[in-house]
């Protein structure tokens, strides 16, 4: 599909359906491979991301079994331990697996080959790369310094010789052939030597030297949650300081919560902006991955331009999802909220009987909402000015410039900011959105068309990042 044209939404209530969680499925993908024993991950997302993040484990040697259709993986974990000590690992654009199994793999006592696509390659890991060099980890760039390609060699080479030797890792810029997978009905990802057996959990001898490095997370908050993650596997006691000026950390403190989920004491904050991470081991567990509220928005938000309740199935009031800022932002531009409504303690929100409230707000602690709020922006009574949002320069897109862009296109000025952008009101016209191949853009712009009068979304499938079926629930909501 090239190209979607979205209609303008005359329906009442709207009622939908999301994935898992994105965030939460990588976490919980990444803490199950360093678990000791089988855990099982109900509600997990499928996105193009998450199947990145199986392969790359699969690669490493896990054993893992997926069920899209029931939205389960089961996945064997060794304690902390990787398997193959050799591996081509390839990591698409999810930022997750970037970062995540880079760290993971600079714990290890192996020597592993990363790569990523072309969009991964330009984004931010220098910072994470720094603090894992300090660390012991070496690396070598296969390409520029600091980003993907590399080879690393994991803190542990030579301490824990454990687990499959490979006589070398390949190094490839393109997903292989025989590694693509198909997730249709119940699968178990490619690994030639996924059955065969394996020695678990041996006893890591961590390192013992209390350690204490620096870390700047303005550009991404993944670089802490990374560590915060892996650091227990391979020592006793680590301080990471921050050095940035970035505050927002709601992902950071999932991570936490997620941690002390499968098992770990949890994470000391100290009072110099320091968080101290001592050694344990994680917990084999089943475990429920909540819905997407970063998906769920999208929804809400049409509810907010037009004035229609909106509910998304299986919201949990008690949400570790830091998108759920999101909805008290709405409510704050006029938007109702209940839990009531049905009696089934479904999350219900209404928009306003008449236009949103226009407010200056700060997003740093939610920015994978601006383009949300920057897509019904045009719908509230004065201007709406988003601050906060530098670092989302560097995702998929400049995507304060594509805001910018975009609701030119539309007729909607919209002034840019160094660190956000100022939108006034107005009606938005149809046009082609150019979605720079970002699911953000897609799924939030298509939005304001749902709202107004249509949009052409270029290259819709972009979504697939993250939701892929995206375009289909939209299909199933004007039935």
């Amino acid at each position: 599909m090239t190209s979607y044209k979205v209609k303008k939404y005359l329906k009442e209530d709207i009622v939908a359906e999301v994935p898992g969680s994105k965030s939460m499925t990588n976490r919980a993908l990444l803490l199950a491979a360093m678990a000791d024993g089988t855990s099982r991950l109900e509600g997990a997302a499928f996105s193009e991301d998450s199947v990145h993040f199986l392969k790359a484990l699969e690669s490493m040697g896990f054993k893992v079994e997926a069920d899209e259709k029931r939205c389960t993986v089961i996945i064997e974990g060794h304690g902390g331990n990787i398997p193959n000590k050799t591996a081509g690992i390839y990591v698409g654009s999810a930022g997750t697996a970037a970062r995540f199994l880079t760290a993971f793999t600079a714990m290890g006592d192996g020597e592993y080959v990363l790569d990523s696509s072309d969009q991964m390659r330009k984004r931010p890991m220098r910072e994470l790369l720094e603090v894992l060099e300090s660390l012991g980890a070496e690396f070598t760039w296969l390409g520029e310094e600091y980003t993907f390609p590399m080879k690393v060699r994991g803190i542990l080479y030579g301490r824990n010789p454990v687990g499959d030797v490979k006589e070398k890792a390949e190094i490839y810029s393109d997903e292989p052939e025989k590694n693509r997978t198909d997730i249709s009905g119940k699968v178990k990802l490619n690994n030639d030597k996924a059955d065969e057996p394996k020695k678990k959990s041996s006893n890591i001898e961590r390192i013992n030297e209390p350690k204490a490095v620096d870390l700047n997370i303005d550009r991404s908050s993944q670089f802490l949650s990374a560590l915060l993650m892996v650091l227990p596997i391979a020592f006793d006691d680590v301080t990471i300081k921050m050095t940035g000026t970035r505050e927002a950390r709601s992902y950071v403190e999932m991570t936490e919560q997620m941690m002390k989920q499968f098992g770990h004491r949890g994470v000391e904050k100290l009072e110099n902006d320091s968080y101290r991470v001592r050694g344990g081991d994680y917990i084999a567990r089943d475990y429920d991955i909540e819905p997407d509220v970063s998906a769920a928005c999208y929804f809400y938000a049409l509810a907010a331009a037009t004035g229609k309740w909106a509910m998304v199935k299986r919201m949990r009031k008690e949400s570790l999802q830091g998108d759920m800022k999101f909805i008290k932002l709405l409510e704050k531009m006029g938007c109702t909220v209940s839990w009531e409504r049905d009696g089934r303690q479904n999350l219900w929100l209404k928009g306003p009987d008449g236009k949103l409230k226009g407010m200056e707000v700060k997003m740093s602690d939610f920015s994978d909402q601006a383009l949300t709020l920057a897509a019904i922006a045009p719908f509230a009574d004065s201007e709406v000015t988003i601050t906060g949002i530098a670092h989302i320069r560097g995702q998929e897109s400049d995507r304060i410039k594509v805001i910018v862009d975009e609701l030119a296109k539309m007729g909607i000025l919209c002034n840019e900011l160094s660190d956000g952008v100022k939108i006034h009101p107005g009606t938005p016209k149809n046009t082609n959105i150019e979605t720079y191949n970002d699911h953000r853009v897609a799924m939030s712009f298509a939005v304001t068309g749902l709202a107004g009068d249509g949009m052409t979304i270029l290259n819709p499938m972009c979504c697939k990042k993250t939701f892929a079926g995206f375009f289909d629930e939209i299909d199933r909501l004007e039935e």
